[in-house]
């Protein structure tokens, strides 16, 4: 299926979001925050975390799910333990809160956990990640979602795509970044395939009969399956466990639909540790970088060019979105048009 697009520079991306998010309630610190994240999505490729997803804030908003006013706060548990109340708001706001006290108390005592919980969704991990890859910090995140991937040996699902993140300097300008989620592809990109019309590809979900489906609309009334059965199975009980038990946010099936369900707050729980390298290993911007010039340099397989390390490629989109315009199908533009004045 053929999907018509509208191109937009990152400029008429952010202001178009943030113009929207005002206009149907949130003030302007709340919706700068949310506006950046969306326009930094849709600059390194991801569409799924873009534009797309300001249907779904604008609903949580008008439903009061998630308050277009909220003012995060932090808690100072110890000397390098942060709590962030999101005040019921978008995830954005609460981490441009918290985020700069975690990189300030790593930096004075080596190591720094932040939890984050009364919040909206998170979107993206890698761009807090690599925030703190930049101030040669490594970071470990995640997050609970809503049930969408089915426990191994269940036939409901409970846990969500449960994204985990670790970012690290590696002595270039770019940081090592990993982003995924526990799900074979994340929901995000089987919603976007669903509002386009496209499908997904085989092995990713079951409809809600158990059979394999690559329709898009039936893999969202059914679930998803997990990465490497069992052990994929297993790291999103461990994100379950880690951003919502420990946290203090919703677990163990919880979690709200962000985009279906209205009747109260996500409450969902974040969780940053982050690690001052070289207090550790004096040299470690020494190691990395012999790292990943050794595992470079193996041989490769027939028509690979180079062996990339995560962050690579999405740098590579970066630098050239920031050259161009960006491709934006004209179904989600015409979504978004509904929501403005």
């Amino acid at each position: 299926m053929t999907v018509n697009l509208t191109e937009l520079t990152l400029k008429e991306i952010y202001d178009l979001s943030k113009k929207v998010l005002e206009f149907n309630g949130c003030d302007e610190e709340n919706a700068n925050a949310v506006a950046k994240t969306v326009t930094h999505a849709e600059r390194d490729g991801s569409i799924s975390h873009g534009l797309f997803r300001i249907p779904g804030y604008v609903a949580a908003l008008k439903s009061k799910k998630a308050k277009g006013n909220a003012s995060p706060s932090n808690i100072f548990l110890t000397q390098n333990a942060i709590r962030v109340d999101g005040d019921y708001g978008f995830a954005p706001t609460a981490i441009k809160v918290g985020l700069p006290a975690l990189v300030d108390t790593t930096n004075k005592h080596g190591v720094g956990v932040l939890t984050i919980t009364n919040t909206h969704h998170f979107a993206a991990l890698w761009h807090e990640t690599e925030a703190l890859a930049e101030n040669n910090l490594i970071g470990i995140a995640c997050t609970a979602y809503m049930p969408s991937v089915a426990p191994i040996g269940a036939t409901k699902p409970l846990f969500g795509t449960n994204p985990i993140c670790f970012g690290t300097p590696t002595s270039s300008k770019v940081p090592f970044i990993l982003d995924t989620a526990v799900s074979v592809i994340n929901r995000g990109k089987i919603r976007v395939a669903a509002r386009t019309g496209k499908k997904i590809p085989k092995g990713v979900a079951l409809d809600k009969f158990g059979k394999p489906t690559t329709d898009a609309k039936k893999a969202l009334e059914g679930v998803q399956l997990p990465i490497a059965e069992f052990r994929g199975s297993g790291l999103a009980w461990m994100v379950d466990i880690l951003s919502g038990v420990f946290t203090g946010g919703n677990h163990a099936g919880r979690v709200k639909d962000p985009f279906d369900d209205f009747s109260g707050p996500q409450n969902i729980g974040h969780l940053f540790i982050v690690i001052k390298p070289n207090l550790f290993v004096g040299n470690y911007n020494q190691r990395i970088k012999e790292n990943i010039k050794r595992i470079k340099r193996l041989p490769k397989i027939k028509g690979v060019k180079e062996i990339l390390y995560p962050g690579q490629s999405k740098s590579r989109r970066y630098k050239i979105n920031l050259k161009k315009v960006i491709n934006i199908p004209k179904n989600i533009l015409e979504d978004l048009k509904k929501l403005d004045a």
